[in-house]
């Protein structure tokens, strides 16, 4: 007699699903090393952790664009005559002081007035300008500070940016004028950004460098709000009144010459 098997029961089941989940162990199959899982489970986290401190410490958001205006018109002076007594730092050691960078509150010159907005003095040159071109050149060349400094006048309708640069000597702010020619696509100084004043470098505006001795002195100029509505001759006049602000370098090339009594 051939005794019959229940083939659907519940225990025969059991056993085909336990067969068909765990395949048996064969020769020469290994399991996953883990110190491998171990790592990988680190690398994750360390992921995690990074992302989250991304998004806490910038709220998600990315970064304020970079002011990478030009001006429309750049005219450079290499000349420096009346500096040589400071065409090199070392005899004229001393930073320039938040004092001196903001001592010109007021400029006035022919039919404009100008109040100063803000001042600002850093010593990390690379903050105050952008393109990789100019920043290696101000690396190179020994730039220690930067000035910028921004006016708006009496009436309204002009701002200015004022800018010097510290450098070695006055071979490297030589170079430094040459790369801020439009046409060499170095760079430029970032334009001081301050509440309450039209947003500088958007319209016909015009900059004016000058060598000081081991500075280069920057005047750039515009109509508030970047009107258009503008000639060349009227920002040259509004250049010359900005400039005022460089008076303190006077001082100090009296220092150095033994001249005048200096800042």
């Amino acid at each position: 007699m051939i005794e019959a098997s229940d083939t659907g029961s519940s225990q025969a089941a059991e056993e085909g699903r336990k067969r068909d989940f765990w395949p048996a162990d064969k020769p020469g199959r290994k399991l996953p090393n883990p110190k491998l899982l171990y790592g990988a489970s680190a690398a994750l986290v360390a992921v995690i952790v990074a992302v989250v401190a991304v998004l806490v410490f910038t709220g998600g958001e990315d970064a304020p664009a970079v002011n990478k205006a030009v001006p429309t018109a750049y005219t450079p002076d290499f000349n420096g005559e009346g500096f040589a007594e400071i065409a090199d730092r070392s005899a004229d050691g001393r930073a320039i002081t938040e004092g001196e960078a903001a001592s010109a509150k007021e400029l006035k010159g022919g039919a404009y007035s100008f109040t100063l907005a803000e001042s600002e003095v850093t010593g990390d040159c690379k903050s105050a300008t952008w393109g990789a071109r100019l920043q290696g050149d101000l690396a190179k060349f020994g730039c220690s500070q930067i000035v910028r400094s921004a006016y708006v006048s009496h009436d309204k309708k002009h701002v200015g940016q004022f800018f010097v640069i510290n450098m070695k000597d006055m071979q490297g702010v030589q170079q430094i004028l040459r790369d801020l020619q439009r046409e060499t696509g170095a760079g430029w100084v970032t334009p001081l950004k301050v509440p309450d004043v039209p947003a500088f470098g958007s319209g016909f505006s015009a900059a004016y460098a000058k060598t000081y001795g081991h500075y280069a002195v920057i005047t750039w100029v515009e109509r508030a709000g970047g009107d258009k509505s503008t000639t060349l001759n009227e920002l040259i006049d509004v250049s010359l009144v900005i400039e005022g602000a460089a008076d303190f370098l006077y001082g100090r090339l009296d220092l150095a010459s033994g001249t005048g009594a200096g800042q």
